[in-house]
């Protein structure tokens, strides 16, 4: 397999699968057009056209890995009208069986059904010409037919691999700290196959350094919302392979919401120079985008991967 001379292997090999410079990444799959981290959000990826996948990782309370962002259930499934009284809504205080009856779509249909001013903030900025053109009746007959569940990594990961898409596996730790969590991820990883189509990140960088000692050929990613100096010091001492920062909001660490407006180059063109990848997250600003590919990134992680597509095409 050909690797990209300005590239390392491992983050290179993931660009040669798909032959571009430019890795198209759908956060949480395209969560904009689907209910997110749930298998239609990941078909709705692939469809999309999308190189890769974003997901997130955490332990059910026996231990399972289970798809899902936030640490508590109730933003994103029914588990306070089916599992009502408990105490809290970790994830980790529920085990696979209980995670699997939950209903992960029904929510984003109520969502849409809100004047966008309410909605969540992601789904604020959707058009009505997005929404018809990318979110069809059938879509939303799914969506809303209880029938879409937190899939587990390994159907996760399943679907990539029949779907012909990279994944992005974020390991959720904080504040949970599973034990034992990035060995799962990469024994999950492995059982498919899927070593060379996996890039996983973390805003916890030490389960990078425990996934490095267990292997020295996953790829790695260093997620995060803080400014980092010296970024390709900071990278090779964890030997990861590609650097994930924030460009939104209270994540936004590159400049956009800065004083003057301007986009901070520095880390990213660190990070090049030493032959590591950036992946930006969460871009949905055609301009912005414009703005990051031009200073070299090698990934933007989109909740509209239609606008990057735009952007590709213009």
């Amino acid at each position: 397999m050909t690797v990209h001379p300005q590239w390392g292997p491992r983050i290179g090999r993931l660009h040669s699968r798909v032959g571009t410079g430019l890795l198209e990444i759908a956060h949480r799959g395209a969560r904009a057009y689907a209910p997110e981290n749930t298998l239609p959000a990941f078909e709705k990826a692939a469809h999309l056209g999308c190189h890769m996948i974003e997901l997130d990782v955490h332990c059910s309370a026996d231990g399972e890995l289970v798809v899902h962002h936030d640490d508590d259930l109730r933003r994103c499934t029914d588990v306070a009208r089916r599992f009502p009284g408990r105490d809290s809504y970790y994830v980790s205080d529920f085990s696979a069986r209980e995670l699997a009856e939950l209903d992960a779509g029904g929510w984003y249909l109520q969502e849409l059904a809100m004047p966008p001013a309410r909605r969540q903030g992601f789904l604020r900025e959707l058009t009505q010409e997005e929404r018809t053109a990318f979110i069809s009746a059938g879509d939303e007959r799914l969506y809303g037919s209880g029938e879409v569940r937190l899939p587990s990594l390994a159907s996760a990961l399943g679907l990539a691999e029949s779907l012909g898409l990279l994944v992005n596996i974020e390991v959720k730790t904080l504040p949970r700290m599973y034990p034992g969590i990035a060995a799962k991820v990469l024994d999950c990883v492995m059982q498919f196959g899927l070593l060379e189509k996996v890039l996983v990140s973390s805003f916890d960088h030490d389960q990078l350094a425990i996934l490095r000692s267990m292997s020295a050929h996953v790829a790695t990613a260093v997620l995060t919302s803080d400014r980092l100096s010296h970024v390709g010091h900071y990278l090779a001492l964890l030997d990861a392979d590609a650097y994930h920062p924030g460009c939104y909001g209270d994540f936004d660490s590159l400049g956009f919401g800065s004083v003057d407006g301007q986009l901070d180059t520095r880390g990213i063109g660190d990070a090049r120079a030493s032959g590591k990848g950036v992946n930006v997250w969460t871009c949905n600003n055609i301009a912005q985008m414009r703005a990051l590919v031009d200073a070299g990134v090698t990934g933007l992680i989109t909740d509209y991967p239609t606008r990057l597509s735009q952007l590709r095409s213009a």
